[in-house]
Order: C-alpha cells, then structure tokens, then sequence
C-alpha cells in the first residue's frame, strides 16, 4: 500500500457538494492500494502511521504520534498514488489494485486504523472528491510498505 500522510490544521472532504467527512487537528491520509497487496498490509501501515511521531512536543520537535495527541484521521482513497511515469507524459496506473479490490483494502485499512484508537473519517470510494485542508508545516510524507 501507498499513503501519502499530510499533518494538518484541519481537512475535509466534499461529494456533489456535500461534506462528508471533516476532521481538526491530525493527519490527512491519501491511501492507494497497489497490485498484489493483502489485509495484513493495511494492518502494518495503520499501525505505523498512528505511531508516527511527526507532531510537536513541548520543545517544537516533532516527536509525538496521532495517538500522543489524541488526533484524527480523514481518509481518502486515490489511485492515482500508483502513476507511473517512467514511459512518457502520461502517468499509467496498471499497478493500482482493481476497484474491487482496492474499495475492499481500502476499508480494511479504515478499520484498522479505527482499531488504533484513531477517530476516523472518510471520503467515498470511488467518487469524484474535493479535499480541502490547512496543511500544518507543512509536513507531507510518503510511505509505501513495500520500501
């Protein structure tokens, strides 16, 4: 799986309009899942991102979790995260896991990070998303269980 993790101030989500998912202080977590990836996986990177020590202490280091500062999390799926550049301009996505498959890991990775102890909201699979956010930092960071 691939996640980009942005710290943020605030972030919400929007469908047709709509907001359907909002949080405060906490982390934005754009989630991909790739070819070949498994529940176990989703369980791995939930686990790691709730412990990542990434906001500030009293000292204004970043060494405390999501966990540390009882934040939240909205997650939004984007295969996207897959785009492969390496043959031209135009980004191929073959890597990405199918929908089906990809709706199905994106929820587990959902519940586990519920099952961290995190607040958690969403955006919809699938749908055509607006995301807005105050990025705090701004710290954005790649992770990809793979590496």
């Amino acid at each position: 799986m691939r996640a980009l993790v942005q710290r943020v101030s605030s972030a919400g989500v929007t469908v047709d309009g709509e907001t359907i998912g909002k949080i405060e202080t906490g982390l934005l977590i754009l989630i991909c899942a790739m070819d070949g990836d498994a529940p176990a996986q989703c369980e791995k990177l939930a686990a790691k991102i709730a412990k990542l020590r990434i906001f500030k202490d009293d000292e204004g280091r970043m060494n405390r979790s999501l966990l540390d500062i009882s934040g939240a999390a909205l997650v939004v799926s984007q295969f996207t995260l897959a785009a492969d550049t390496s043959r031209g301009n135009r980004p191929g996505f073959s890597t990405a896991a199918k929908p089906e498959v990809g709706e199905a890991l994106y929820e587990d990775f959902v519940e586990a990070l519920r099952g961290q102890g995190i607040p958690t909201e969403t955006g919809q699979f699938g749908a055509d998303m607006a995301v807005d956010l105050v990025n705090d930092g701004p710290v954005t960071i790649w992770m990809d269980d793979r590496a």
